[in-house]
Order: C-alpha cells, then structure tokens, then sequence
C-alpha cells in the first residue's frame, strides 16, 4: 500500500524532486524507463543514416540511464559523490576525438540523465525534443556545405617542372580557391611534392579534373582527399 501511494503521489508531479538520497523502487524503475526511452530517441536521431557506429548508438541510448542511477546515488549524500567523483577522476578516455556533433549527442545523454536522477523526467523529455528539433531544422538548412567542396590536393612533379604557375590555369578551370600550402622534396631530391588546399566548383568532374593534372605532371602520383587538419603527415 505504501508503494501504492508513493506512484499515485509521483504521477501527479512528474517535475518534482526527490530530495533526499532514499530511493524507492518506483521512483526509481519510472526514471529509468524514462530515461531508456528518452535515450532511444536520442540514439535514433543522432545516428539514423549518418553512418555512425552501432556502439555509439548504445553509448548514446546508455548513457542517461547510467547517469541518471549515478546522480541518484549521490542526492543528498556528500560522502558518495566525493567517492564518485574520485572514481570517476581515475578514468581515461581512449577513443579516437568525434566530431562537434557527437560531443553534442553526448553531452545530451548526460543533461538528460542529470534532469531525470534528479526527477525532473517532463523536463528532460521536453529538453530532448527541443535539441532533436534544432538538430534536424539544421540539418535541412544549407549551413556549411561548402566543406564538402574542400579538398586537400597531393602532385607529385618532376624537379624540371616550375611548380609557381605551372596548374593555374586548371585550377580556375575546375576551382573556385587554391592555395600552394607546402612542398616537399623526394626521391633523392628529383621530384617534388605539393600539397594545395582547393575548394572545387559545384557541378565539377573530379576525374576530369584530376585528369587534366596528370597530363601536366607526366601522369606521376596524384591524392585528393577530404581535407584534414594533419593532411601534411601523409606527405
């Protein structure tokens, strides 16, 4: 009966508090569905058609529900959150960096789980579809996709070639910038090798372009890749 009365006096105030570090049992498995669901949302939306891993999708579906018990633990109690805190100061991340995207998705798991430990699950659940809606309002609108026309250019070219003007005239053919970023000699000094940072024009045939520089290298090694801020190291 007294179960009874603490779900019938927690589904009247979804947003209210818990307040003290007592964890009652429904209490406790309603916040966790909440934040099961909620993180399944967050999961789908993130990760749906964007090429991402499946154990970033559970990472993402996971994390509100851990965060959630964790804050749970510590409400109330000085004692165990400075023993959680010093738990969690001993981890060490080792993962490749994501990208700004993902460190959002991320931090969204997280504010979600900190809103339901802390009882406050309408919140949370009002909190995710605002940031789901931005996010997909964003996406539909045209910010930034000229990073898709950015490339990282690699020539390799004989020592005879003058490098200074020699693929001008290709570069306003098929570009819309080109920038000569480093050269670099190899093969005993007889070849050279150029990296430009380009911006192609809309529409343009990349084989056609790439085409037109091997016939101006003497068909020697040409890379264009996705540009990337440690691209030189392939050099």
């Amino acid at each position: 009966m007294t179960v009874l009365n603490n779900f019938q006096t927690f589904s009247l105030d979804l947003t209210s508090s818990v307040g003290t570090s007592t964890i009652n049992n429904s209490t406790f498995f309603i916040c966790s569905v909440v934040s099961l669901l909620v993180g399944a949302a967050i999961a789908f939306s993130f990760c749906y058609k964007q090429g991402k891993s499946k154990s970033f999708a559970t990472t993402l579906a996971l994390l509100p529900v851990i965060v959630q018990v964790i804050i749970m633990l510590v409400n109330g109690n000085l004692g165990t959150g400075v023993a959680v805190a010093g738990a969690f100061s001993l981890v060490r991340f080792r993962s490749m960096p994501g990208n700004a995207k993902d460190i959002l998705a991320i931090f969204l798991s997280m504010a979600v789980g900190l809103a339901t430990g802390t009882n406050h699950l309408v919140l949370a659940a009002l909190f995710t579809v605002i940031v789901i809606a931005g996010n997909i309002v964003y996406m539909i609108l045209p910010l930034g996709e000229s990073a898709e026309n950015e490339k990282s250019l690699m020539i390799t070219i004989p020592e005879s070639l003058d490098y200074s003007e020699v693929f001008d005239d290709i570069f306003d053919k098929f570009t819309t910038k080109a920038k000569l970023e480093q050269v670099k000699t190899t093969n005993m000094g007889s070849l050279f090798k150029l990296r430009y940072d380009i911006t192609l024009k809309k529409g343009v045939n990349e084989k056609a372009f790439i085409d037109e520089l091997r016939v101006r290298n003497g068909n020697l090694e040409i890379l264009v890749a996705r540009k990337l801020p440690d691209m030189e190291k392939q050099l």
